[in-house]
């Protein structure tokens, strides 16, 4: 396995695209801009869905399906809506192929031309409410606590694995409520979810935030993000959570008799995370040789490498190790190659960002030890045989709050409070990362900053305390900071 991949200081881009390659997370696809996501990577998506299923559903959601196919008017239904996401929408026109008479192979059924156009899924909230109008009668229905797994496709001009692609996967939660108070408890409720399985899991530290109303979501009244750094100093938005207010339910109709016996329209939320995770992983913990994973999601925790080749004596010992990690829930694999030397198979799965190797010989069975590496710091250490497995579990949680301790000390360093327009523009050129800044609260001066720099308000922290100041760039009298950065 060629291990060489282009260093981090050099091109981040193409260090980020050899990792995705290398590491056999996913390859690019005949379709433009579309991936197909390889077995490793789908592994590392399934942990993810997994667990944030898991914590959806203690916090009393439940999943359900609805179409891949939106019609034209419903889009239309919600005015900032559709101008929101109007660019981005794939349109199905026709439904029937035919062969070409002149020996072409198929073409286009001009009389199969549908009377309404459908929209491939760009997110589901018009098809949803729909629903929702016959789902919601009375107070006594709500609230509705709905999430899907799903595709969706949103038609991106420049695409990149994971990060941004014309199809991805991802979750969207869609919930409806009897008051704003308890939409709005709701909004925050999720946006602790992500934050808390962000860090816990991921362990990528995250800023929770509110985007400003020029980054706020197509129809929503306010929109909630965590963002994230990555180890270029760039921002990373890794989910969002809108209160939606009663924008959807008056557009589709949908009401709900109270307990006053009187009609009113219901309150609403949606929220989302997607496969935009796995860039996120990525580019927190990787390094030049490959793919780190936290071991809370890696689809492998333990890999047993016997060396120097498989024997029976060394395969009873590796299989009694398997079993004992097993027994602890530990995620383990046996290599039982006999093609390929030690030294590839370790480059191998340091490349592919196994936490944590155990090398089995049989000097080592003699020795009653087995020698340890770990992937995020490289160490190497001998550890008793007869204690491996607890030995084992302790280092995947030191490991996991490594990772953690690393990527936040990083963040830490690089969020940075100026208060002219030239230490602004400084910092941005030569450290990077979220600048802590006053703004004076209006859309012209934020577009005026993205002109000049290219940086966008990534949030107002949602723990900003107020402070007079003034705007970075206007010098207009501001209450508190927020933060900018240049972003994924």
């Amino acid at each position: 396995m060629a291990k060489e991949i282009t260093p981090r200081s050099e091109d981040y881009s193409q260090w980020y695209l050899d990792i995705v390659q290398k590491a056999r997370l996913a390859d690019n696809s005949p379709v433009r801009g579309c991936m197909v996501i390889k077995p490793h990577g789908f592994g590392l998506w399934e942990k993810m869905r997994d667990q944030l299923d898991f914590m959806f559903k203690e916090t009393g959601h439940v999943n359900a399906y609805f179409p891949l196919f939106i019609p034209k008017s419903f889009l239309s239904k919600e005015a900032a809506h559709v101008e929101g996401f109007a660019k981005e929408c794939a349109v199905v026109t026709h439904y029937r192929l035919k062969n070409d008479p002149n020996g072409g192979g198929v073409v286009v059924d001009p009389e199969a031309k549908l009377e309404e156009e459908l929209i491939v899924r760009p997110t589901s909230e018009t098809i949803i409410w729909d629903t929702y109008r016959d789902w919601i009668q009375s107070y006594r229905d709500l609230p509705l606590l709905i999430n899907q797994w799903a595709n969706v496709v949103r038609w991106e001009m420049r695409t990149r694995p994971f990060l941004r692609t014309a199809e991805f996967l991802w979750q969207e939660g869609h919930t409806a409520h009897a008051t704003a108070e308890e939409a709005v408890e709701e909004t925050l409720k999720i946006l602790d979810v992500y934050a808390r399985f962000a860090e816990e899991w991921m362990a990528m530290p995250v800023i929770k935030g509110i985007k400003t109303p020029n980054e706020r979501f197509a129809g929503a009244d306010e929109t909630y993000c965590i963002e994230a750094l990555m180890q270029d100093g760039k921002a990373l938005q890794a989910g969002t959570s809108h209160f939606l207010g009663q924008n959807f339910a008056k557009a589709f109709d949908v009401q709900f008799l109270n307990k006053e016996n009187q009609q009113e329209y219901v309150w609403a939320t949606s929220w989302g995370v997607s496969t935009r995770l796995i860039g996120g992983l990525i580019m927190t913990h990787s390094d030049d040789d490959g793919l780190v994973l936290p071991p809370r999601l890696a689809p492998i925790q333990v890999v047993i490498v016997p060396i120097p080749k498989p024997s029976e004596e060394l395969t009873v010992v590796a299989n009694k190790i398997a079993a004992d990690l097993k027994a602890k829930g530990i995620r383990v694999k046996i290599d039982n190659d006999d093609q390929n030397r030690p030294g590839f198979k370790f480059a191998e799965y340091e490349m592919i960002g196994i936490p944590v190797r155990l090398g089995l010989g049989q000097r080592d069975i003699a020795a009653g030890q087995i020698e340890v590496a770990r992937r995020d710091t490289k160490e190497k250490a001998n550890a008793p045989l007869d204690t491996i497995a607890d030995y084992v579990e302790n280092l995947l949680e030191e490991i996991q709050q490594n990772l953690f301790n690393r990527a936040k000390a990083y963040r830490d360093e690089h969020i940075t409070r100026v208060d002219t327009w030239d230490e602004f523009v400084k910092t941005l050129e030569e450290k990077g990362g979220f600048i802590s800044a006053h703004w004076d609260g209006t859309t012209e001066t934020e577009e005026e900053v993205k002109t000049l720099t290219k940086a966008t308000i990534r949030c107002i922290p949602v723990d900003a305390p107020e402070e007079d100041g003034k705007c970075v760039l206007s010098g207009k009298p501001s209450k508190r900071r927020v933060l900018f950065a240049k972003a994924y």
